[in-house]
């Protein structure tokens, strides 16, 4: 009787076996530890962000943003890592997580999706709906409101738009949340987004406490699952990166040319946006680039200047040592001076902490 139960066994735990679709689902692959807000895009690997907010990842290997942090407290519901997104906040900015999938799901199959999330608890409202974003290719939406995905899904055939929705609001800032729902696949899709997609106006929100902080809410997300109800055969997806369009005389900010508080050294992250500058101008000779860095006004004016100048030196040096000629490049730093939002609240000063380029002919 012992072969027919190892093999019953064995028969079981192929089928209990999860075939989750999301690579890296709970975070905890990286590349640099986050000493600071803003570090998940491209720093969390096979994650990127498909706007231009500043999603924020958490990891206890940081002091700062570790399980205590600016939004409050909470731990990882598994591992040692998890991602946060405001998905209300002023003027309709919105942050959200864009992962990529092992394979491409298969027209008219079934697949459970779930996430888990934590209202934070400097938070002062709680939401009742979120939504996910199917594409077949990397979405790069240039603003940092909401994406309105329901609107562009009607005239979009490889994009796809699945709200979900809660009898209760998702007020809980102790335990982590299940949202699951079934998702039935259209064939298309490699790429999946997950925030609130819908504007301000158009948002159900109730108050979840009296908090000396903004009107936003801003939740903590952790172990993302994609997975066929039945099981199915993974093809890898190789994924393709498409150079970026770069126009001539036009100021662009680096989307993950990061650096630590108060320092000038560039982040290991930041050196794939500059791969990519950096082969567009390679194939480009006739181009040349201005580098102008900026911060937000905390600490004193001189040094803000100096810091400022520093940075942008620093990702003028990594072209030229990836081969640009020294005489096609020039740095500036402009310390508070130029401003391109307000440096009230955090979420305003982090938009000013920024690097930006721009071509000329």
């Amino acid at each position: 009787m012992k072969q027919p139960i190892l093999l019953l066994l064995l028969f079981c735990g192929i089928i209990s076996t999860s075939q989750n679709l999301v690579h890296n689902p709970s975070f905890e692959d990286f590349y640099d530890c986050p000493r600071d807000m803003s570090l998940f895009h491209r720093n969390v690997k096979n994650w990127t962000n498909p706007n231009n907010g500043t999603t924020d990842y958490f990891n206890s290997c940081s002091d700062k943003m570790g399980f205590q942090n600016f939004n409050g407290y909470q731990k990882a519901r598994t591992g040692n890592a998890y991602a946060g997104i405001y998905i209300y906040f002023k003027k309709n900015y919105r942050e959200y997580v864009q992962g990529s999938l092992k394979s491409t799901l298969k027209r008219g199959n079934k697949y459970q999706v779930k996430f888990h999330i934590s209202l934070a608890e400097n938070s002062r409202y709680a939401l009742k709906e979120l939504g996910i974003m199917m594409t077949s290719k990397k979405a790069n939406f240039k603003s940092n409101t909401n994406i309105n995905a329901k609107l562009i899904a009607k005239h979009h055939p490889s994009l796809a738009f699945r709200p979900t929705f809660s009898k209760e609001f998702y007020d809980n800032d102790k335990e982590w949340i299940e949202v699951s729902f079934t998702y039935t696949a259209e064939g298309f899709e490699n790429y999946f987004a997950i925030g609130n997609f819908n504007t301000n106006s158009n948002t159900k929100k109730s108050k979840a406490r009296q908090t000396k902080y903004e009107s936003f809410s801003y939740y903590y997300i952790d172990d993302v699952s994609i997975e066929p109800l039945e099981k199915e055969d993974i093809k890898e997806i190789e994924e393709n990166i498409e150079e970026p369009i770069i126009k001539v005389n036009e100021v662009y900010t680096f989307k993950n040319v990061l650096f630590e508080f108060d320092k000038a050294e560039l982040l290991d992250v930041s050196k794939e946006e500059l791969n990519q500058l950096y082969n567009h101008l390679s194939k480009n000779s006739n181009l040349s680039i201005e580098i102008y860095g900026h911060t937000d006004n905390v600490g004193l004016d001189k040094r803000n200047k100096e810091l400022s100048k520093q940075r942008a030196k620093s990702v003028a040096d990594y072209l030229i040592s990836q081969g640009l000629n020294v005489s096609k490049i020039k740095s500036f730093g402009f310390g508070s001076s130029q401003p391109i939002s307000d440096n009230e609240t955090e979420e305003g000063r982090q938009l000013n902490r920024r690097v930006e380029f721009k071509l000329i002919e």
